[in-house]
Formats: structure tokens, sequence, C-alpha cells
């Protein structure tokens, strides 16, 4: 390519949670995630819908694209091979040497082929493989829209890289520079992922629930364990493969050891009750999460120099270890992109490919952007599917009409703008409730959202009245950080407090939501507490809802008490 590309596609395609992005002259378009539009969760399909919405967005075909950034490089796949054959000097590890290095081969040879099928598929375009790692230090760091920071990526695995600490600068021209690396097989999202799936949850779906359970633990039962099987170092850590085998990448070789079940306790079938030893074995992982966590934050701390730290990668989604960062008051503050997981380095490889090229075009669109994706504001409305659903359209109270019916105790469903990037409902595809009514986590868990009764739910709440009730010393725009809760919110809104005495919050300013801002605000004049209940506008095991079609779906196949869809108050 002789020029500096101009229309830039992201790509996160063939692994899981697929997503695309499109950067045109460095202006963001638009992100969104295939599940969102297929409903099929986790996907890794290639993100046909994402690309078909993009491209529209753009008024562009397959053709007129320049360049793909594909968020995986082949290469780093192949060079674990050769190095993974040192595990068959240890008698711990030597039935998984040749194992590893062939399925390490194996992956960087498919990864190739996924490359080149993405060529294929738009003719005018370069394939640029992109190192994860960078792409997910990309997508938070300029989410952040600093100028520079220290940014740190934790997750299962990139190429060979479990974790990542950087620098980053230029909030116009976004750059990293990786300063330590930590490689595979010390993977602290590949631990929390083997638990997980022992306790009888999905792994790489259903962290959350083990993290929500850990505070209904005593970590002090399996806390020895966890520290010989996750160990720090000056540098970081390594994990003990005498508790947590080295990773195959072929399915048949279990990630945790029988020296582990021994110790613990057998695997838990989904089907079973929950005991207090999966309860401690849940607590004793989220505590040793945490303070692995805070190691490193400290040593990015060290080595960077910087007050301020970016924060991403599939265990940046670990709100409780994000709180304890920032309680530690080691960084000013404390960053957190809405899509930190793999979906998200669609954005990151899309940046990387731009700022590699010749252009002098800054990246715009990005920094403290969430509402990326598709919206269905004008969209006419057939409701001859849902024969019980009735509608009627709101005028210019719409606002002070929802905070009304949410002060009544109705749970609403809220479907407005553009799809929210990331794991999180932010106030365009979420259901609302007031905290204040009785018995109102048991009716969402159990008529909603069909979910374990334990699970927590999150708060949102005015920014400008945050204080009043959480402890929190800074805003959190994405509900992706934990905070402690002051007294009077222990007193007025105890459905949003979780056992372990916190909640992960959302604040909400007038310039990033003002639709939410002013129902906050409304609710607040009914109420006197700027605080609502805000989960994700969908039931267990589905994606947040993406379309009308599928939000529609929700409000007559659960509990819902009615949907505000785009100005439409529908009711069963």
């Amino acid at each position: 390519m002789d020029r500096a590309p101009s229309v830039i596609l992201g790509l996160c395609s063939y692994t899981h949670d697929s997503s695309a992005a499109l950067l045109v002259d460095g202006e963001m378009i638009g992100f969104v995630e295939e599940e969102r539009l297929s409903q099929q969760k986790h996907t890794k399909d290639y993100p046909r819908h994402a690309v078909e919405w993009l491209l529209g967005e753009a008024g562009l075909t397959a053709a007129g694209v320049d360049a793909i950034a594909y968020n995986f490089q082949p290469a780093h796949y192949l060079a674990e091979s050769p190095a993974a054959l040192r595990l068959a000097l240890s008698p711990t590890t030597r039935n998984r040497a040749l194992p590893r290095a062939r399925g390490f081969a194996k992956v960087a040879l498919r990864t190739q082929l996924r490359s080149r099928s993405l060529g294929r598929r738009f003719p005018s375009a370069r394939v640029s493989p992109v190192l994860h790692h960078r792409a997910h230090q990309l997508t938070a760091f300029a989410a952040s829209g600093w100028h520079e920071s220290a940014v740190l990526v934790v997750d299962s695995l990139g190429e060979r890289q479990t974790t990542t600490i950087a620098r980053g600068h230029d909030a116009l021209h976004p750059s990293t520079h990786t300063l330590e690396a930590i490689n595979d097989p010390a993977s602290l999202g590949y631990v929390y992922g083997a638990v997980t799936e022992h306790l009888g949850w999905r792994r790489g779906d259903e962290e959350g629930t083990v993290m929500a359970l850990a505070a209904l633990g005593d970590p002090q039962r399996f806390r020895h364990l966890f520290a010989r099987a996750v160990r720090t170092t000056p540098t970081g850590f390594v994990v003990d493969p005498a508790y947590f085998p080295p990773r195959v990448l072929t399915s048949g070789y279990p990630r945790t050891s029988r020296h582990f079940i021994a110790e613990t306790c057998p695997e838990r079938h989904p089907s079973e009750p929950l005991q207090d030893v999966h309860r401690d074995l849940a607590a004793a992982l989220q505590e040793r999460t945490e303070q692995v966590m805070l190691h490193l934050a400290r040593r990015a701390r060290m080595i960077t120099g910087s007050r301020r730290l970016c924060v991403g990668g599939g265990v940046a989604t670990n709100c409780v270890s994000i709180g304890r960062i920032i309680e530690d008051g080691i960084f000013d503050e404390v960053f957190v992109p809405p899509a930190p997981g793999d979906a998200g380095t669609a954005i990151g490889a899309a940046i990387a490919v731009h700022t590699s090229s010749r252009s002098q075009r800054p990246v715009s669109g990005v920094a403290r952007a969430c509402y990326l994706g598709p919206s269905y504001q004008y969209q006419a409305l057939d409701l001859t599917p849902w024969p019980g659903l009735q509608q009627k359209k709101l005028g210019a109270e719409t606002a002070e009409f929802l905070a009304d019916q949410l002060a009544h105790g109705m749970i609403v469903g809220l479907f407005q703008g553009r799809v929210e990037a990331g794991p999180r409902a932010l106030g365009n595809r979420s259901i609302l409730a007031s905290p204040l009514e009785p018995g109102v986590v048991e009716r969402l868990n159990a008529t909603v959202k069909f979910r374990e009764p334990f699970r927590p739910f999150a708060p949102m709440v005015l920014a400008e009245r945050s204080a009043e009730f959480f402890t929190l010393s800074q805003e959190a725009p994405y509900m992706s950080m934990a905070s402690g809760v002051t007294d009077r919110a222990r007193e007025r809104v105890p459905a949003i407090v979780h056992a372990n005495g916190t909640s992960r919050l959302q604040t909400v300013t007038r310039s990033q939501n003002p639709f939410m801002h002013d129902v906050l605000s409304a609710f607040a004049r009914r109420t006197g507490v700027p605080v609502l209940i805000n989960t994700s506008l969908n039931v267990k095991g589905k994606p947040i809802c993406g379309t009308p079609e599928t939000a529609l779906d929700c409000l007559a196949n659960s509990g819902l008490d009615a949907l505000l869809l785009e100005g439409r108050w529908i009711t069963k």
C-alpha cells in the first residue's frame, strides 16, 4: 500500500466475542459486538452483521476498505512451540510438553489461514495482524483520552502473553510501549477461568458469578493453597503447574490437577447445590486475584512513573480488583475502557494500523465514548409478532414519566440511542428498577433475569451526588469499578449493597447520557434518592438486546412490567 490507509476495519473474529470497529481518516465511525445483532452470546463467527452495519453507516462497500486490522499475530503463537518443550524437563509437566508444542503450532497455522480468509472478503485491503496485547493496550489508552499513563493488560492469553505493562502517550496519535511482559503458563485469567469451570459455571462467560459468590465465602480455608498456586515475584507472578497444569490449546486437557481437586473439592456439576466449600473456594480465588492485581499495579507505577493507570484485558472486568487498586491510592486515577475484553481489541487493532501508517490525522471519536453501536431511533415498529403487547407514544416529558413509573415500583426495560460498547448496560440497553422497592432484588433475579439469587445488582447514580452514597474517589462511567458504600447507602438503598459491602457503580453525568441524567434527577425529586438499579436488558444466557425485536422478546418472555423503546411505552 503506497498511501496511508483511509478506511480501516478492525476485527475480532474466530475466537470468541466477535466484533468490528471502523476508522475512516482516524475517526471512529462505530463499534459493535456481533452478539448484539446475531443474539449468539460470545459468538466466534465472522462478525457479518457488525461489518454490514458499519459499512452502511459509512456509505461504503467491501471494496472501499483499505486495511483489515486483525487482533492476533500468527507468528507469535509459533514461537511458543519450541519453548513448550522445556516442560519435558519436569516430571510435573512432562506429559504436556509435546501436546502444548503441537497445539500452539496448530493455532499459529489456523490464525494465518484466518487472516488470509479475511483478506479475501475485502479485495482492496491489506490484512495487518496486530499483537493481541498491543490491541488491548491501545483500546484502553485511547479510550481514556489521557496524554500519558501506565497501561496494565491482564487476560488469559494473547499469542504467548498473559500480562503486559506498558506506557501510553499522545492522546491524538495514541501509542504504547511495552516495558514488561509475562508469558503463559503464568496466567491469572487462565486460573480464574479454570476455577470458574471447576465450580460448575461456564469459563469465559460466568467468571462474574464466581466473583459474586466469593462475597459469601471465607477465603481462610484455601488462602494458603492459592498463595502457593499463584505466587508473586518481584516482577509479576508465576503459576504452580502442580495445581494448574500448563495450557494445551486443544480440548481434552483439564485445567485443574488431581492435586488441586484433592486439596479442595470435586468438580461441581451445575445442577448440584452450592455448599460452603464452593463459596470458600471462590472467596480464596477472588482474594488472591485482588492481591496479584494490586501487586501488578504497584509494579506498573514503579516502572512507568505515571500517576494514572489504564487497565485492559478480560481480568479488567473483575470490578472488585479494580476497586482495590483505586482504594490503595497507588494512582491518582484509574481508567477501564467500556470494552476491556477481547471484543474491544477490534478498536485497538484499528488504531494500531492507523497510527503505524503515515497518516497525520488524529484519532477521534474513541476517547470517553461508549455509545458506539447501531441506533433504531427512527425505525417503524410493528407489534404484530407480539399480539399481547400494547404501545403508546410518549411526549417531551418522557424522563419524568419513566421516573414516576419507577418510583411506583415498576421494573422497566429501556432501549434508546446507540448500543453500548462492552459487557455492561450503561443506560441505553438497560433494565431499571427502584432500589427502594421491597423485595426488588429477589424479584429481578427470579422473574426477570432468571439467575442465581446471590447475584447483586449494580446502581447508577448522579455523578454530582455520588459521594453521598459511595466512597469511590473518582467517577466510574462504565460500571467497571466496585466501590465501598456510605452509611446513608446502607440505610436508604441496601438493595444495591452486596454481601462484601461494595457496589459495582455507574456514575452518570449530563454530558455522558443526558436522558439518564434527567431520569435520575426526576427520580431523586420524587424519592430523595438519586440512585437506580441498572442491569442489562437481557435474561441469563442471552446477550444484551441489540435490536428492537430482541428487546420486545425480552419484555414478552420475562417479568418486565414495561419497555420504553425509543419514546414508545410498551406494556403487556
